[in-house]
């Protein structure tokens, strides 16, 4: 009898360890996310044109263009540890404000992915995989969506020259599921 209640208790341990590893596994991977898309579909920022003096005439009335939205340098991303695709544009407003636009964007979904301007090169294949946490970067925030077009405000301090690429990063496994160099 004791051996049997010993073998019932290894037993009973084993499918507690087993069940501990998988939960924690589970929250560490998050494989659900491999089956669910997330589409994103934002229109360019509409920023409002800069306030004119009262009384100065309108850019319409003057018959000069308003100022809009400006592409400054785009690119179109490549893959690196998952199939990405899609372009990355960098964007001044008619605020003079910049933002990270991603359009047609389609990659995998993933735990922890966020966009990052960097000054890293952008390589292809696996030797372009971990470059971007080498040198400067700044986080844009978290991918809204794996699928779609999206914004990405770019904080007033940043100097754009300082930055040459953009990543989807994903920041659990430190590895870059797609880049653009923005030229």
């Amino acid at each position: 009898m004791t051996g049997t209640k010993r073998r019932g208790r290894v037993w009973a341990g084993a499918l507690i360890a087993a069940v501990v590893v998988l939960g924690i596994g589970s929250y560490w991977f998050q494989p659900w996310k491999l089956w669910r898309d997330e589409t994103v579909s934002e229109a360019l920022p509409g920023a409002a044109a800069p306030k004119q003096p009262s009384g100065a005439a309108s850019g319409a009335a003057s018959g000069a263009p308003a100022a809009g939205p400006q592409t400054l340098a785009q690119g179109t991303l490549i893959s690196h540890e998952h199939t990405t695709t899609g372009k990355a544009k960098l964007i001044r407003l008619a605020d003079g404000s910049h933002t990270l636009r991603l359009e047609n964007l389609d990659t995998s979904n993933g735990p922890d992915l966020r966009v990052w301007l960097t000054d890293a090169p952008v390589k292809e294949g696996v030797a372009g995989w971990r470059v971007f946490d080498d040198g400067k970067y700044v986080s844009l925030g978290k991918l809204k969506g794996n699928k779609g077009d999206q914004n990405y405000e770019i904080p007033a301090g940043v100097n754009l020259a300082d930055y040459s690429s953009v990543t989807i990063w994903c920041d659990r496994f430190e590895v870059s599921f797609g880049a653009a160099t923005l030229t």
